[in-house]
C-alpha cells in the first residue's frame, strides 16, 4: 500500500497536486513532495539559514536558535501533527523547511530596515521573498530558474500576502483575493511555526539572561508546567527545570492542536481538498483557551524580550547596517558583485530601471548571513578593511 493511500480524504495527494510551473519527468523512488523537500535542503538559501538569527545575532553565542535550527524544529513539529491527523507529512516538511528562506540577516530588525529602504519600490516582506527565492533566485538547474516547486509547497510558503500584490502572483496568490483557505498542510505549517517560535524564544531568552523567571511565571502557559516540574523534581537544576518545562509546553500545545483540529474536521466533515479550501475558517487551530494563552505569551515576549534594551541595541545596529548598505549600493551599483547584477537588465524591462536596481540590491542584502552583512559593511565603510 502506498503511503498516500493512508492519508485522509482531505489531505493533499500527488494526484490532486496542481503540479509545477515547468513540467518535469517524475522522480524515481520518491514522491514529488519528497523531491520538493530535497530541493529545499540542497539549496544555497537553506544553507545560509545556519548563520541567520532569530532574535540574537550570530556571534552572540553558539547555543541560540538560528533560522536553520528553527526551521528544523518547525518541520519536526509539523510532521508529528501531520501524522496524527493523516495529512501529507512530506508536504508539511517541505513547506516548513522552506518557510524562512527569504528572511533577511538580523531577523525582524533586518526585515523592518529593508522594507523601509524598499518603500518606494514595492516594499519588502519575507514571505514574498521566500517565494521569490524558490521561484527565481536559486540557480541550480539547466531548464529553469528557482527550484520549480509544486504549487502546494509554494502556496504554503506564502503565508501572508497583501491584496495589492496577490494579483501579480497568479494562481498562488489567488486565494488571498477569493478568501479561500490554503491546504491543511499549509495551515499546520503556520501554527507549527508559531509554537516553535514562542517556546524556543523563551528558552533562548532565559539562557541569555534577558527574561526574568519570576515574571515569566505570570504567564499561564509557562506557570502551569513550571509548577508541575518543580513539584515533581524539587531538587532539579535550573537548566533541566527550564528544559523540561518548555518540553511540556510544546507537548501541551501540540496535543491541543491535534485534538481541536480533529474535532473541527469531524464537525465540518470535508470530503476532499476542495471542501477544505472553500471552508469559511481554517480547520487546523488551537482551542480558544490555548489560543488565549499562546497570544498572552507572545505579547509577554514582545514586551520583555524583543523590546529588551540589549536586543534593541543590536536591532538598531542591524538596521543601520542594512540601511547604509542599501543606500551605498543604490548610489553606486558598481559596488555590487557581478552575480547580483546579472538579471537586472531583464527585470528593468519588466519593472523599470530604478525598481529593478532596488530589487536586485534587496535580493543581495536579503541573501546575506549576519556575519556576511557585517563583513560587507566593514568592506564598504572601513578604509582599513580590504575590499
Amino acid at each position: 500500500m502506498s503511503r498516500e493511500a493512508e492519508l485522509a480524504p482531505y489531505a493533499v495527494t500527488q494526484a490532486q497536486s496542481r503540479g509545477r510551473q515547468r513540467v518535469e519527468t517524475a522522480p524515481h523512488y520518491r514522491s514529488e513532495f519528497q523531491r520538493d523537500r530535497d530541493r529545499v535542503i540542497h539549496s544555497k538559501a537553506f544553507r545560509r539559514l545556519e548563520y541567520k538569527t532569530q532574535v540574537f545575532v550570530n556571534h552572540e553565542g553558539d547555543l541560540f536558535r538560528t533560522r536553520l535550527t528553527h526551521s528544523l524544529e518547525v518541520a519536526q513539529l509539523a510532521r508529528s501533527v501531520a501524522r496524527s491527523l493523516r495529512l501529507n507529512e512530506d508536504l508539511s516538511e517541505a513547506i516548513t523547511l522552506a518557510h524562512d528562506l527569504g528572511h533577511t540577516p538580523f531577523g525582524h530588525a533586518g526585515q523592518t530596515a529593508l522594507n523601509t529602504c524598499m518603500h518606494d519600490y514595492g516594499g519588502f516582506e519575507h514571505n514574498l521573498q521566500s517565494l521569490r527565492v524558490v521561484d527565481t533566485l536559486e540557480e541550480k538547474y539547466p531548464d529553469f530558474d528557482g527550484l520549480n516547486l509544486l504549487f502546494e509547497t509554494r502556496e504554503g510558503i506564502l503565508k501572508h500576502c497583501p491584496l495589492s500584490k496577490a494579483g501579480a502572483l497568479g494562481e498562488v496568490g489567488a486565494r488571498f483575493l477569493t478568501g479561500q483557505q490554503p491546504s491543511l498542510e499549509a495551515q499546520l505549517a503556520n501554527l507549527a511555526d508559531e509554537i516553535a517560535y514562542n517556546n524556543h524564544d523563551v528558552d533562548d531568552g532565559l539562557r541569555a539572561g534577558l527574561l526574568d523567571l519570576a515574571a515569566l511565571r505570570s504567564q499561564p502557559l509557562f506557570a502551569e508546567h513550571d509548577r508541575a516540574v518543580c513539584q515533581r523534581w524539587p531538587q532539579l537544576s535550573l537548566k533541566r527545570q527550564i528544559s523540561e518545562t518548555i518540553r511540556r509546553m510544546i507537548n501541551a500545545q501540540l496535543i491541543d492542536l491535534i485534538e481541536t483540529s480533529r474535532a473541527r474536521l469531524a464537525a465540518a466533515q470535508p470530503t476532499d481538498l476542495a471542501a477544505v479550501r472553500h471552508h469559511p475558517q481554517p480547520l487546523i487551530s488551537f482551542s480558544d483557551g490555548m489560543l488565549a494563552q499562546h497570544r498572552a505569551l507572545k505579547a509577554f515576549l514582545h514586551e520583555h524580550l524583543y523590546q529588551h534594551y540589549r536586543v534593541h541595541r543590536m536591532s538598531t545596529k542591524a538596521q543601520r547596517i542594512i540601511s547604509q548598505l542599501f543606500a551605498a549600493l543604490m548610489a553606486d551599483p558598481g559596488l555590487l558583485p557581478p552575480s547580483a547584477r546579472e538579471h537586472q537588465a531583464t527585470w528593468a524591462a519588466q519593472w523599470g530601471t530604478d525598481t529593478a536596481q532596488a530589487r536586485g540590491v534587496a535580493d543581495y542584502i536579503a541573501g546575506m548571513t549576519d556575519r556576511y552583512a557585517i563583513a560587507e559593511y566593514e568592506r564598504l565603510f572601513n578604509a582599513t578593511t580590504l575590499p
